[in-house]
């Protein structure tokens, strides 16, 4: 118990400290003074992945189909707005793309730069509705490790890094990252809106080989950095390095499972298999959002909204 007792004390004072060495621009900024609105809210997405599927167990699926075509395109605007930010931002600063240490002025283009990193955050927080989705929808089965590591660590994550580092090289993964997303909640829009989008809607598979791109990329920048001796936090980087190759992992296993891996004879039989979830999805199978639509069409049963 002393030993736990004294791990808490040299926790705090290891915060206290840190909170010294923080970016004094974003300190009032919203869910920004303290960790625990961010801790919080991780935690209740947490309860709700232990919950939403008790409570649904006996329960029709919703259908949200109006409810997802919203939320999939005003990501795809959200994720797009930020990607524009930091794209000019990042030019009008006149940053490199090689190493480009954090400048905490309040110059207008960096101050620009971190209320992008800051509404990339905030973008993180609203995506565990990806989640929420899919268990309203009875789509358990997409609810993989993946997609939960993914959508908790992120949004936690992030709020470190707007933090302390809300500028200089962080604008290169986020800006990455947020551009992919405009491809991905664009892709899921188009699927949500039925199944007469099947046609266009043969790229999936390639989302999934940019996700796998962007994080080799991320690890060899991060290791650029730190083999040039750039003067970005090194703690930072050695985090994106090992952060990375955590999703390289799960996303190789998933490319595996969803692209590689030959069908078994009961797959070939039935319909087809539904793939574990990743960054890449969130509740819109190609094959499961046309074949679901077709059955309702044809079923007329009577789903809420």
């Amino acid at each position: 118990m002393e030993a736990v007792t004294h791990f808490v004390n040299d926790t705090v004072e290891f915060y206290k400290w840190g909170l010294t060495i923080a970016d004094k621009r974003v300190e009032n900024w919203p869910m920004m003074s303290s960790p625990l609105p961010t801790l919080a809210i991780s935690c209740l997405y947490l309860l709700f992945l232990w919950a939403g599927p008790r409570y649904m167990q006996d329960r029709q699926p919703f259908t949200l189909r109006k409810t997802l075509i919203v939320y999939n395109f005003s990501m795809v605007v959200l994720n797009f707005y930020i990607a524009k930010e930091l794209l000019l931002g990042s030019r009008a600063a006149g940053y490199s793309y090689l190493c480009q240490p954090v400048n905490y002025s309040n110059d207008v283009n960096e101050v620009r730069i971190a209320s992008a990193l800051w509404w990339y955050y905030i973008s993180k927080g609203v995506e565990f509705l990806d989640t929420v989705f899919f268990i309203m929808r009875k789509k358990f089965n997409q609810v993989s490790f993946l997609h939960v590591y993914h959508h908790c660590t992120m949004f936690i994550l992030w709020w470190i890094g707007i933090k302390w580092v809300p500028g200089g090289q962080s604008f290169f993964g986020a800006t990455i990252n947020s551009s992919i997303h405009v491809l991905m909640y664009g892709y899921y829009g188009l699927a949500a809106l039925g199944p007469q989008m099947q046609k266009y809607l043969w790229w999936k598979k390639y989302l999934t080989i940019i996700q796998m791109i962007q994080f080799h990329v991320t690890i060899g920048h991060a290791g650029h950095s730190l083999y040039t001796g750039c003067p970005f936090p090194a703690w930072m980087q050695w985090a994106l390095i090992g952060y990375a190759v955590t999703f390289i992992i799960l996303f190789a296993n998933f490319y595996y499972h969803a692209y590689r891996r030959k069908p078994s004879s009961a797959q070939k039989g039935g319909k087809p298999a539904v793939n574990g979830t990743s960054m890449v999805t969130n509740g819109h199978s190609k094959a499961e959002e046309v074949e679901d639509n077709g059955k309702r069409q044809k079923k007329g049963r009577a789903k809420r909204e």
